[in-house]
This record gives C-alpha cells, sequence and structure tokens, in this order.
C-alpha cells in the first residue's frame, strides 16, 4: 500500500493562515511606523533608527509582559480587540515611571491553530495602542503550536523598546520626607488579579460573562474587559517639567508591593485608605469572595492605576498640567521618616 505523504498542514501548522495573517496585519504595522524604521514587515529582524540629535546621553529603556488570565475572559466573550490594547498600554507604563518615551513594540501571539480574524483583531488593539502613543510596531512572532493550546485559546506577549537622558531618569532616588503621593485612577482590574477575580465571579457567585450585576452598571464581560489604562498622554509634559520624583505602576502585588520599588531607604509611604475612588468591582469581589484588606491591596490596584511622588512645593504645577490634560488624582499619601517601606491604614 502507497505511503500517505505527510505536510506540515497534516501535523497541524497551516503555513497558508500565517501569511494571510501577515497579509490582514501588514496595514496595521504601517499606520504605526515613524521615520526612525527602516524596515518593512517579513524582514528577519526589525530596523530602527535612534535620531542622535534629539538626545545627549541616551538610555535605552526595555520591558516584556502579558496580560495574564484576563485572555480567560477574552475567550469566554469573543471579544479579542481589545487584549492588544492592554498588552501596549501596561508595557509603556512599565518603562515610563524611568521617564522613557517609548520608541518601539514587537508582539508575540501564540495559539494551537491560527484564526487569521481572531489575530487581526488582536493586532488591531495592538496598533491602536501604538499609534496613541507614537510607538511604532515594528514586528513580532505569530506561532502556530498544535496539541499545546486548547481549542480557541492563545497567549500574548509584548515587547517595548524606549529611549530617556541620563540625566533624566526617574528613579526615586530624590524622594524625601514630606514628599507628597498623588494616585491617578484605574479603570478597574486593569490586567492583574484575575485569576482570584474569575473564581470570585464565576465559581463563587456563579456569575456569567453576559450577567448583568446592578453594582457595576454593565455586564460581568463588559466590567471584565475595560481596558488597561496608560498615562503616557497624561503625563508626559509634567515629567519633562521635572515634576515627578518617583512613578510606580500599580500592577501584580498591588500598592503593597509596587510603591516601595521607589522609595529608598530611610522613608516610608504612609498611603491613607478612603482618600480616592475605589470602582464597585474591588467591593464587591471583597464582599463576595471575603478577601482580607491586605490581600485586596496586594493582588488588585484598588482604583489606582499610577502612583506618583512629587514635593510638597511642586503640587500646583502638578496640578496645572492635570487641568490641561483633564486627568483627575488625588493626594493618596505622604512621605515620612521610618524604616518600613509602605504602610496603609
Amino acid at each position: 500500500m502507497k505511503k500517505k505523504k505527510l505536510s506540515y498542514k497534516d501535523a497541524g501548522v497551516d503555513i497558508d493562515a500565517q501569511a494571510e495573517v501577515l497579509n490582514r496585519i501588514r496595514g496595521l504595522l504601517k499606520s504605526t511606523y515613524s521615520k526612525s524604521v527602516l524596515a518593512e514587515l517579513g524582514t528577519f529582524g526589525a530596523l530602527f533608527s535612534l535620531d542622535k540629535k534629539k538626545f545627549k546621553k541616551p538610555i535605552l529603556v526595555s520591558s516584556v509582559d502579558g496580560v495574564g488570565t484576563k485572555l480567560k475572559v477574552a475567550f469566554m466573550t469573543g471579544i479579542h480587540d481589545t487584549i492588544g490594547l492592554d498588552l501596549v498600554n501596561h508595557c509603556v507604563n512599565d518603562i515610563f515611571v524611568q521617564g522613557a518615551t517609548p520608541l518601539f513594540f514587537l508582539d508575540y501571539i501564540a495559539s494551537g491553530k491560527l484564526n487569521p480574524a481572531v489575530l487581526e483583531k488582536i493586532v488591531k488593539g495592538i496598533a491602536r495602542g501604538c499609534k496613541e502613543t507614537g510607538c511604532s510596531l515594528i514586528g513580532g512572532e505569530t506561532a502556530e503550536m498544535p496539541d499545546f493550546y486548547r481549542e480557541g485559546e492563545y497567549d500574548v506577549a509584548g515587547f517595548i523598546c524606549g529611549v530617556v537622558e541620563k540625566d533624566s531618569i526617574i528613579d526615586g532616588s530624590t524622594i524625601v520626607e514630606d514628599d507628597l503621593i498623588i494616585g491617578l485612577p484605574s479603570s478597574g482590574l486593569h490586567t492583574n488579579g484575575y485569576s482570584l477575580a474569575r473564581k470570585v465571579i464565576f465559581e463563587v457567585a456563579g456569575l456569567k460573562c453576559d450577567s448583568y450585576v446592578e453594582e457595576f452598571g454593565r455586564t460581568v464581560g463588559e466590567e471584565l474587559l475595560q481596558p488597561h489604562r496608560c498615562y503616557y498622554n497624561q503625563l508626559k509634559h509634567a515629567v519633562s517639567k521635572g515634576l515627578v520624583k518617583g512613578m510606580a505602576h500599580i500592577t501584580g502585588g498591588g500598592l503593597y508591593d509596587n510603591i516601595p520599588r521607589i522609595i529608598p531607604n530611610g522613608v516610608v509611604a504612609r498611603i491613607r485608605k478612603g482618600g480616592w475612588y475605589i470602582p464597585p468591582i474591588f467591593s464587591y469581589l471583597q464582599a463576595v469572595g471575603n478577601i482580607a484588606d491586605r490581600e485586596m491591596y496586594r493582588t488588585f490596584n484598588m482604583g489606582i492605576g499610577m502612583a506618583l511622588v512629587i514635593a510638597q512645593d511642586s503640587y500646583d504645577a502638578f496640578e496645572h498640567e492635570m487641568k490641561q490634560v483633564q486627568e483627575k488624582f488625588c493626594l493618596i499619601g505622604e512621605i515620612d521618616k521610618g524604616e518600613k517601606r509602605i504602610t496603609i491604614r
């Protein structure tokens, strides 16, 4: 008996689907290009020229991240165009806290079987996030891995590179006693704490994505897929004017683990509970899940997506900058002498 000739497609990898994906997203990538992008999509490596005229002592700042199990909600709802935006916004925030301007972004998307339409939606969200922050989406990787992911599931990761002047790096080293801690509001869970949130909502409460929750004013799916906020455009002018001493992106680890990352030895960040609006999703999760206060503040952002430290005499100037961009903020604490890096009371 003549043996059947096997192909890569027989093993579960469709090269034609990969080609279709590239054709679908080619225009999305080009829409984000700046003059510094030197290579077209399809080259082995992406080329980016740093404009040396703009910088005296440029320092590159890079980061890589994903969106965690928020992806599970995208799978459940079939809504995929916000996941890419989450990815970019998270990564931009991560390098911006050190004062970096985003330059370029690359993505990695892996699935068991490529769905070109879904991939296009994901990349559409990535391109949107890049365009909103002036960041070029210069390449990435789309991997089809049969038998590795469940049907209809995928994973995404993003790599970002930015630049900051060496003399303008924000590292919190100048933070001293009596400085003020400012909080900027989150849009909800952002991209952290979803494993616990899903357990409470779908297992303990027994809700579904299309369940309407009065406290939220919308369905579970709509609440959980609120995009992760990016703070770059709101804060870049305040940062360029030297008004910010330190910034902490409140992601995994919540307030307890992220604010101490910018606090120097010898001082403590004292956070006052009740000093800001906490979206109802957090009180709902705490009540239904019977979650302790410390667990809440270490798992979730609790309504604060970005925390800043400024000098007292910079407050009026900072307030002016926030009014210019119509950004709400609140005073959530102050810097004091002490050995502990943070207290929340």
